[in-house]
Order: structure tokens, then sequence, then C-alpha cells
């Protein structure tokens, strides 16, 4: 019987695995005991991965915030805070160059919810050169952190280190999501040089932490903006593929493997993740989120990246847990068939402030079906670990 760490590592480096993993994305509202039962039922039996950056412990969607705090810890800003309403306040941040000064505005949500860039760096081809004339930073986070959270978690799982967003959804960070596809048709050239630069920083990044003895889980985000809908499988290859593919590279010289988080329709584009060397990708949609069912997904990936996901997370504030059962299940016939490349794992992180109650049976009964399966009869075996 495999422990959660041994579990983990062996769907990463595609091996065969008693049974599917099952995971949770740790991240709850903030300051709601309605998710306490649920906190605790994922703690003692889920197979845990936490997320570890730049010397601290991070939650699974925090990485998935603004660029503008990463830049305000790289370079000095000049930074203002004024009210805005309710709900937000206004954060101003002054980013000074050689060629000039950038501005971006970011609305910060007050009661724990995300928050919404109002303004980005990069407006304009002049922005994005000023930009540019920035000098490469040095980034050489503390170590010792991810040590203690590596001993901490022990065999209930694994530590996986957030190297940031991916080149590409950097810059669009930096840029906006409307800019950037408007800039891959007038200014091209200056996306690349943009995410170029990001690239050589993420390199000397993960070379820093593999030198450390890091690892040997690495993570990217930020993927999702260069897929379909938003973006063609033209623009995955020539920003997405061609920027990741040297970090993955490093990553799987180095000993260790790469986890990818991407929403989107993933089945145009499903391939340039196995081209790029993702490890294990979050979370391939089935329809009507996605445009892909896992047992097309699996044609595709078999062997080569192991899938976890995707029971959608709105089901578990709307199914019954007996749905979630037969959802779980049909899950993990249509991509276990093999014993290996399969976490099962909500869609995304909890995320209805007061429904907790609503929806910790469907995430004990999602959790209690992957534990219980065996391969010999499609049965339960209590006692499963």
């Amino acid at each position: 019987m495999l422990n959660s760490r041994e579990r983990l590592t062996r769907c990463f480096f595609h091996q065969e695995t008693d049974r599917p993993a099952v995971t949770v994305w740790e991240n709850y509202p903030a300051n709601d005991p309605t998710y306490e039962k649920t906190r605790a039922y994922v703690s003692e039996h889920c197979d845990r991965r936490l997320t570890w950056w730049c010397g601290r412990e991070v939650s699974c969607v925090e990485p998935l915030a603004d660029a503008q705090n990463t830049i305000e810890r790289r370079y000095p800003c000049m930074r203002t805070v004024e009210p805005h309403s309710e709900d937000f306040e206004r954060i101003i941040r002054i980013l000074k160059t050689p060629k000039g000064e950038l501005k971006a505005i970011f609305l910060r949500n007050l009661k724990g919810q995300p928050g919404l860039a109002e303004r980005h760096f990069i407006q304009s081809r002049e922005d994005a050169e000023k930009f540019l004339s920035l000098s490469l930073p040095t980034i050489e986070p503390e170590t010792d952190p991810f040590f203690e959270m590596d001993l901490k978690i022990g065999e209930r799982g694994v530590i996986i280190c957030w190297l940031g967003f991916n080149p590409a959804g950097f810059v669009v960070e930096l840029l906006g999501s409307e800019n950037f596809a408007l800039f891959t048709r007038s200014d091209r050239d200056i996306l690349h040089a943009l995410c170029e630069r990001q690239m050589k920083i993420m390199l000397a990044t993960a070379k820093h932490l593999l030198v450390k003895k890091i690892g040997p889980f690495f993570s990217l985000s930020g993927e999702e903006y260069l897929v379909p809908p938003l973006h063609g499988p033209g623009d995955f290859k020539d920003f997405n593929l061609k920027y990741d593919k040297p970090i993955v590279d490093l990553v799987h010289n180095g000993g260790a493997r790469m986890y990818v988080h991407s929403h989107g329709s993933m089945k145009k584009v499903l391939k340039g993740f196995v081209d790029a060397g993702v490890d294990v990708l979050h979370p391939i949609e089935a329809p009507p989120m996605g445009d892909i069912t896992p047992a097309e997904a699996k044609k595709i990936i078999r062997g080569k990246i192991c899938m976890e996901g995707n029971i959608q997370i709105a089901r578990f504030y709307e199914a019954t847990p007996d749905e979630i059962r037969e959802e779980t299940l049909a899950l993990i016939r249509d991509v276990f068939d093999d014993r290996r490349g399969l976490i099962v794992c909500p869609t995304a992180s909890a995320f209805i402030t007061g429904a907790g109650e609503t929806c910790f049976p469907q995430y004990r009964t999602m959790i209690d079906a992957v534990r219980n399966w065996r391969s010999s009869d499609g049965c339960y075996a209590r006692g499963n670990k």
C-alpha cells in the first residue's frame, strides 16, 4: 500500500499506482467557519500537495493573483492606496525605468475575494520599450522554508515549488488580455522580446532552486491566457510552447517534474502541452466548460501527462453525493485503465462564501470514492489508505 507521498510521486513520474490519487486545492473563502469540516476531512484523507514560492507557503489560488505585486517585489515602486468602494481599495503603483515611468492600478478586494486590474503597466509599444529597459532582477529566494514544509508534510503529500506565471502569462498580465491580443497583430515582435526577457528570469530562478536541491516538483500557471477561446493553436505554439519548453527541459534535466494549471478549451492545444513536456496538467475540463472528454484526452496524453481533475467545482454545490460518486467513478473508468495518470480533483477551489456545509458531503463522497476504489471488481475496498 502506497502512502500519499509515494502515490503522488508516481503520478508525476508516470508510474503505476495502487489507486488514483485524490487531492483538493486547499484554498477556501477567507474567515469562513462553514468550511471547517471540509478542511479537516481533506487534511486527514487526501493525498495533499501544497505550494511553496519564494520562501513562503502560498494558497493554491494566490499564484493566480496579479503580476503587479510581482513587479513591486522586484523593483522599487511608488505605491499609494486610496478608497474605492465598500468592497475594494485602489492600489496605485508607479514604476520608474531608465526610459520613463509606468503606472498600474489594482483594485484589491477587502473581503477576501479576487481583485481586478484597473490599469496595466504596459499600454503601448512605448511602454513595452520602457519595461524592457529595466535590468534583469536577481531572484534567489531563501530555501530553508521549503525544506521545513517538506519535512512537516512528510508521507502525507508533496510540496510543489511554483515558479510563477509562465513567460507568456506574465506578459499578458503586464498588458491585459485585450491589449495582448491586439499586440499579436500589430507588435508581435515586442511580445516576443517581453517573453524572452521573462523566460531568462525564470530559467535563472529555476537553476538557483535546483542547485539548492529544491524539488522534485515544480509548477507553472498562466498558460490559460493563450489557449482557446482566447487564442488559437498558432499563438499557443508561438508564445506558450516556445517559452515554456526551455524551462520544462531545465527542470527535467535536473531530475524534477513540472505541474501546470490551465483552464480553457484544450482539444486543439493538448498535444502542445505534451510537446512542452508537462508532467501533470490540471484540470482538462470536459464539456460544457471545456471541449474534450476525459476519454478523448487520455488518448492524447497516455503515458506522458497525468491528468489532475476534472470534477467540475460547481457540482460540489449543486449535485447530490450519489451524483458526485458516479462522476468520480466514471472519470476513473475513462482515465485509469492503465493504472496510471490520474489525480482526482475538483476543477477549482471552493469559492462560495457561507456554503461550506452545502458542499462538504460532496467533497467527502469524492474523496471516499477514490480511496475505496479497487480495480478487481469495480467495488469499494474499505480500509484503502
